[in-house]
């Protein structure tokens, strides 16, 4: 039912204020988001910002202006849906999931909201993987990094094992990055751009 999502301001913060990253806490939050994805994506519009929030509580870490900058760049806005290479419906600034479906079609409003949320997942990987500090842009282009090969292959990666070791974290981004840039035909102009770019976020 929407009903059940139209939460307020004052009920998602009462809700916020007993958040304590518990993992039964955060599991609850994730099914709620993505029940609001099955509903109606223009339901988003006015529950994204609070979804966001709540699953973040007072954690640090959120993608900069010019991080959400690069990831807009190279996933491309596409407001109606379609297959991706891979053969994955998606929609937007590269979202997948149940939440699409063929023929849909969405408001750029709508694009920004889902990106949002899909950040929210990256994000938490990205911060629940990384053990060493880092800087804004160094997350930024990690989160980047993962929007596009996914958690679980930055998870297994010689770039995090690297960067959670203590090396020196440029040359580290310097190395590593740009050995994500291969199609099945040998590198992709596309990708090469993209490690680069994300390269030079890290090193700003």
């Amino acid at each position: 039912m929407i009903e059940d999502v139209a939460f307020s301001e004052e009920q998602w913060l009462n809700f916020w204020k007993y958040f304590n990253n518990e993992p039964h806490q955060k599991q609850a939050v994730d099914m709620l988001r993505q029940h609001i994805m099955k509903v109606d994506p223009c339901l988003l519009t006015d529950t994204a910002d609070w979804v966001e929030m709540f699953r973040a509580g007072p954690k640090t870490g959120r993608t900069s202006p010019e991080g959400v900058a690069l990831i807009k760049e190279f996933e491309g806005l596409r407001l109606q849906s379609y297959y991706c290479a891979s053969g994955v419906l998606t929609i937007g600034y590269g979202s997948t999931g149940p939440h699409v479906y063929p023929g849909q079609v969405i408001s750029e409003e709508v694009a920004e909201d889902l990106l949002r949320i899909d950040l929210g997942r990256f994000e938490d990987g990205v911060r629940e993987l990384v053990k060493v500090d880092i800087t804004t842009h160094e997350f930024d282009a990690l989160v980047s990094f993962s929007f596009n090969c996914g958690v679980a292959a930055f998870e297994h990666s010689t770039l995090l094992r690297r960067l959670n070791a203590g090396e020196d974290k440029p040359t580290v981004f310097k190395e590593e990055l740009p050995k994500w840039v291969n199609g099945s035909n040998g590198p992709l102009p596309g990708l090469v751009r993209r490690r680069q770019a994300e390269v030079d976020l890290a090193l700003s």
